[in-house]
């Protein structure tokens, strides 16, 4: 189930000529609705921000944007105490071609969809996971931010249909691992921990910033750096992060098996120790 909303209403269906669908000229953001609250919502806004100013959109007001997702939340008959929201950003419908219009507004949808917690043994025992054909082409412009246009995540999505393989991890066109279709990637070899630099491509996510920051406040270093994917298979562990789940171990990728969860486990604890549920098992 979902529901969308635009300025505080309900909303049924955008403009054909709307910039978002026909060029992707946009910003989203996917916000974890615990509770009825958005989690980590500054850090959320903060990369917004960032992604406006990259993609010279008007700035927003993450006041208002706030007490909008609030009205949809209230509105949404979405179960909020364990939901997703998601929050576009677009250019502001204009005429055809791709040069924007010189207003300075942005259209803001508001989505509420369902969602369900990951069972306790992908936690306990790990994913499976695989490593994508598809490459992320190297653009910095876009790199960390999440533009609307998800293609290159789409066509990797594509490749596979084994319901027991979890997630696709990406490289760069030069061979570098980036991240999965939908999380970062953690690596841990020895007393180290790595997790790749996303400079040239690829999305910076809001639970890889916290996993930085709550690692850093534990006295961990973490090195953000390119990573080569024999790195990535001759790792001791290595953990995948997102926005909606946390953090999980990864149990395989490929042929190449992980079986320590040591630090997966210091992770998990450090992310319940702040409000993350889903890492208290």
């Amino acid at each position: 189930m979902s529901d969308w909303y635009a300025q505080g209403a309900p909303l049924d269906a955008i403009p054909v000529d709307d910039r978002a669908a026909q060029y992707g000229d946009g910003l989203f953001e996917t916000v974890a609705i615990r509770h009825g609250e958005p989690r980590f919502w500054s850090s959320h806004c903060e990369r917004l921000t960032i992604g406006c100013d990259r993609m010279g959109l008007p700035a927003l007001d993450s006041d208002l944007l706030l007490s909008q997702l609030r009205s949809a939340i209230e509105q949404s008959e979405v179960d909020s105490r364990f939901a997703t929201a998601k929050i576009v950003v677009a250019a502001a419908v204009g005429q055809r071609g791709y040069q924007r219009t010189t207003e300075d507004r942005s259209s803001i949808r508001i989505g509420l969809f369902d969602s369900k917690q990951l069972a306790a043994e992908a936690y306990q025992a790990g994913i499976a996971a695989r490593v994508c054909q598809t490459r992320l082409a190297i653009q910095p412009a876009l790199a960390g931010i999440k533009s609307l246009n998800r293609l290159e995540q789409v066509l990797a999505r594509a490749e596979w249909d084994d319901p027991s393989v979890f997630e696709g991890l990406m490289l760069d066109t030069d061979d570098r691992l980036i991240c999965g279709t939908m999380s970062n990637v953690f690596l841990c070899s020895g007393n180290s921990i790595v997790t790749p630099a996303i400079t040239r491509c690829g999305i910076a996510g809001v639970m890889r910033r916290q996993v930085l920051a709550e690692l850093e406040k534990a006295g961990r270093t973490v090195d953000v750096r390119d990573v080569e994917i024999a790195e990535l298979m001759n790792a001791d562990e290595v953990f995948i992060s997102n926005s909606q789940f946390g953090i999980v171990p990864v149990d395989r990728v490929n042929a190449a098996r992980f079986a320590q969860r040591d630090v997966s486990r210091e992770v998990m604890g450090l992310l319940s120790s702040i409000g993350v549920e889903e890492c208290s098992i």
